[in-house]
């Protein structure tokens, strides 16, 4: 595939966004055929909802916009490689956000990580694409000896993952705003290859000794190159995605991670996979000899997106999470049941805008004065971000073995504030654009109907 087109010489950072996430799905279609077969049910799953639903099913975006939608996953070792992801990703108009601290979960995994992904609204719209970036942080003791770390560590100062040439081009593109078309293409091409699964042999003994820590460690230390561990769709109804993947004959993982389904609104994210998959993989044995074999490492993730969560919203649904007895039963007893119930509640966010004819009465001095008196509308903003619990279950239904963590030495102190350095740019706080955009939109319908105060909540 190539960008070039009679209409377009040139491409900015949503049009690289756009063709890069096609070509990463296409890539990992043919590396992976079972993704394909996800995102032709999903696509069905999509299409029989909006049948059913109509206008209601497209509440968190529009159909074109989840039909595109996808999030990545990939993995680096260490903080230059980061960088160098940031700098890549910047191109394409997707910038760090959130910080996810893996190995704290049940899972135990030994990875910090944070998204890449467009923070403007409008960006968002145009294509969503996200890719969950994962660091191995190899001076956690819990996780590697010394001994191990510095071997490690001499290994991976050892390989480049991306060539200087599409670096440098992707600086480019962010300074410009965009790429002239010949360059587009040399850039994506680039970009691309670079998340293509090597066929370089893997060295057996070094990735067996990483796999006795983690495996997640051993497929990101154990190889030489990076790969797309996953390529998540979006779909309009998970349960029935997960239903139809079986009938397939795909084995999923156990069950949906998230909320159940419950009756009322979706909030923040639900998610589930097929099981890793047994890739064909080439190996360098101990006396030189290369032999075949295969890797269980991807997999294939699909998610359902829901209302963006407050603060007070994500306590809510971490306490559900936990509490014992029937889930579907606990939340429909501690959570509204509409969407305005979860607006009033200050439990999701919500953007609003002003209606077409001025209502009559005293202006509003509240927001449930607003929406009540018809002075505006309401519309759920929809959760463009990860869970840590959510990405640990993913990751332990898929791991082949149980990462070994020793509590009794020390771990790493690797925060936001130390993660934001190695970047070498400020990481965004999700809540802080959620509450943004809902200040944003209250403050215009203020100066729509030249309000004399602003409405509180």
């Amino acid at each position: 595939m190539t960008v070039r087109s009679p209409h377009r010489d040139r491409y900015d950072a949503s049009a690289l966004r756009t063709a890069f996430a096609a070509r990463l799905s296409a890539l990992y279609g043919r590396e992976v055929p079972a993704y394909t077969t996800l995102v032709d049910v999903a696509r069905e799953v999509n299409a029989d909802v909006l049948a059913a639903r109509g206008p209601e099913a497209q509440r968190l975006g529009s159909i074109e916009r989840v039909t595109a939608e996808r999030h990545g996953a990939i993995r680096v070792g260490t903080p230059a490689e980061l960088a160098a992801v940031a700098t890549v990703f910047g191109a394409l108009g997707m910038y760090p956000v959130g910080f996810y601290d893996l190995r704290e979960t049940a899972a135990a995994v030994p990875v910090v990580s944070t998204a890449f992904r467009p923070v403007d609204r409008d960006e968002l719209a145009r294509n969503p694409f996200r890719v969950f970036t994962s660091m191995l942080v190899v001076d956690d003791r819990r996780f590697f000896t010394p001994d191990l770390a510095a071997r490690l560590s001499e290994f991976l100062s050892r390989r480049t993952l991306f060539p200087p040439s599409l670096l440098a081009l992707a600086d480019r593109a962010t300074q410009e705003g965009g790429l002239e078309a010949d360059d587009a293409e040399a850039f994506l091409s680039a970009a691309t290859a670079a998340f293509a699964l090597s066929p370089e042999p893997v060295d057996r003994n070094w990735y067996a000794e990483l796999s006795r820590v983690s495996s997640v460690a051993a497929d990101i230390g154990g190889v030489t190159s990076t790969h797309i561990n996953h390529l998540t769709p979006r779909v309009l109804d998970i349960d029935e995605l997960y239903t139809r993947m079986q009938a397939r004959g795909i084995e999923m993982i156990d069950t949906v991670q998230g909320p159940p389904r419950w009756g009322g609104p979706d909030l923040l994210l639900r998610q589930t996979s097929f099981r890793a998959l047994a890739e064909p993989r080439r190996f360098r044995e101990p006396d030189g000899r290369i032999t075949d074999d295969t890797l269980r490492v991807r997999f294939g993730e699909v998610e359902a997106r829901g209302l963006a969560a407050t603060p007070r919203g994500r306590e809510l649904y971490d306490r559900l999470l936990v509490e014992p007895g029937d889930a579907a039963a606990n939340w429909r007893a501690a959570a509204p049941a509409t969407e305005r119930g979860m607006l009033d509640a200050d439990l999701a966010y919500f953007t609003l805008a002003p209606t077409e004819k001025r209502p009559d009465g005293p202006p509003p001095s509240t927001v449930a004065d607003l929406l009540d008196g018809g002075w505006a509308v309401a519309t759920p903003v929809v959760y463009e971000d990860f869970l840590p619990a959510s990405a640990a279950g993913i990751f332990r239904s898929n791991l082949t073995g149980s990462s070994r963590r020793d509590d009794e030495s020390d771990g790493a102190a690797v925060d936001l504030a130390w993660l934001e350095g190695a970047v070498d740019r400020p990481i965004h706080d999700p809540y802080a654009l959620y509450h943004a955009e809902r200040a944003a939109s209250l403050d215009a319908v203020v100066a729509h109907w030249t309000l004399p105060t602003r409405p509180t909540r």
